[in-house]
């Protein structure tokens, strides 16, 4: 079979250049992950804890924090799963954040899903987590 080197050559020179530019605006990495609304259960709001490096926790995605919904207090901040990071990689790009959360139909749990479309349950009175 016969290479043709020109037409490969013509079709490369239709893409778009890169920004090389200093002042070029950088790439983004990744999409940000969706707004989770809280679900509340017997008084207490169960939210998606974002940005949980922040709070000097070993990952970003995968936590859930139970608030008193009376006193505003923060209960506890809970990780649902972990991120197993490979130091080669940027971490940003291998965080996996929750993207739904719902209680169960008797309403006294929760059900999650994460951006690869694993589910959990998480028990909030014994704060157990089972694989879905």
């Amino acid at each position: 079979m016969k290479r043709r080197p020109l037409l490969a050559l013509v079709l490369l020179s239709a893409l778009p250049a890169r920004a090389t530019a200093p002042d070029a605006a950088p790439r983004v990495k990744r999409v940000a992950p969706p707004e989770v609304p809280p679900v509340t259960i017997d008084g207490v709001r169960y939210e998606v804890l974002r940005g949980a490096r922040k709070r000097d926790l070993p990952q970003n995605g995968g936590y859930v924090v139970a608030i008193d919904v009376a006193s505003g207090r923060e209960l506890w901040v809970y990780r649902i799963y972990e991120i197993r990071y490979n130091p080669a990689l940027e971490t940003d790009v291998q965080d996996r954040f929750i993207v739904s959360m719902r209680k169960t139909l008797f309403g006294g749990q929760l059900d999650i899903v994460d951006e690869d479309r694993r589910r959990f349950r998480l028990d909030p009175a014994t704060r157990q987590v089972q694989a879905r």
